[in-house]
């Protein structure tokens, strides 16, 4: 137990609450003009059937996450040494050896442990449960980061790619509390068998089959979605917003039809971040936060899908200061 820090017993507290967010992108900005200029494409072909325009990319995994949890300390007005728990989400570490967590963890000056949570683009959501569930063993304040560098594992000469991915992070204070719990209703999932769908070898780039990704990621996050509302007691129609994974703005609209929630009840960066993976859904819930979207009382749900194939979602009731 780091020095300073409170004997942490089963159950203290109800729940959690949201207290604290920030994020980052990449410093260089690539546009789909960028890209068309040396590949075989154009601004009209990539945003026709993803709904990309530009992508953010540079920096590595921890200086990003840095960055974005420095921010969400400063809202959340917490201390580093009042953390108690550190879990980052990223299929794109620094280093095989060791977690990226730990030089995350450096730089901020925590005082606690900290891990690597590997589930790709649904990463985000399983570090989200993870920190609230850790909340219930005691802790009192989690950080939770999705972060991100895709662009290391990208081919920039393979078109059906190359157009979709970004660098950037997200990151989330997590809070014990007395009152209800902030998470109402959750759902976590993995198929093994669809690994070779999407995915990297150690030292090679992302190879995807596009039309079976689109397939399965739909129906993926469809059947998760209803499974996180029927848990917290809901129906779709008690969902004030949908916060996606934003991997394909096609994805987004057949999702939605399916789970009879209106498009406009959708949040969407995907414009101007491309696919982010562990850091999208993040990228989108600050956006809407900072836009005034989100009001206090509002169940979001926040729904994803990524390499494995995993998917994952999470219905939060929002409480945080907008």
């Amino acid at each position: 137990m780091a020095q300073g820090h409170e004997i942490m017993t089963v159950n203290s507290y109800n729940g959690g609450q949201i207290t604290g967010w920030g994020i980052a992108l990449g410093n260089d900005l690539v546009t789909n003009h960028d890209l068309a200029s040396r590949m075989d494409t154009s601004d009209e072909w990539i945003k026709e059937r993803t709904g990309i325009s530009e992508r953010r990319i540079g920096g590595t995994t921890a200086g990003l996450a840095v960055q974005a949890a420095k921010d969400a300390l400063e809202v959340a007005g917490c201390s580093p040494e009042e953390i108690d728990l550190l879990v980052l989400a990223t299929t794109t570490p620094d280093d095989q050896i060791p977690a990226t967590s730990a030089m995350v963890q450096h730089l901020l000056g925590l005082k606690c442990g900290a891990m690597d949570l590997n589930a790709a683009c649904s990463g985000f959501v399983y570090s989200l449960v993870t920190g609230f569930g850790m909340l219930a063993l005691g802790n009192r304040r989690i950080l939770v980061i999705g972060s991100e560098t895709l662009s290391r594992v990208t081919d920039w000469e393979d078109r059906s790619t190359a157009i979709l991915f970004g660098d950037g992070a997200g990151a989330f204070v997590i809070e014990a509390s007395s009152d209800q719990s902030a998470l109402l209703g959750w759902e976590l999932s993995c198929d093994g068998s669809l690994r070779d769908i999407l995915h990297a070898e150690i030292g090679g780039t992302i190879v995807m089959s596009g039309q079976e990704v689109f397939r399965k990621a739909v129906i993926a996050m469809t059947e998760s979605a209803l499974t996180s509302i029927k848990n917290a007691g809901l129906t779709p129609e008690d969902i004030a917003l949908v916060i996606p994974h934003q991997a394909n703005i096609r994805i987004i609209e057949s999702a939605m039809k399916r789970l009879h929630i209106p498009m406009e009840k959708s949040v969407s960066v995907l414009h101007k971040t491309g696919n982010t993976s562990s850091a999208s859904i993040p990228l989108a819930l600050v956006d809407a936060v900072e836009d005034g979207r989100i009001q206090e009382g509002d169940n979001l749900l926040l729904v994803g899908f990524g390499a494995g194939m995993t998917s994952a979602s999470a219905i939060v009731k929002w409480g945080g200061s907008t």
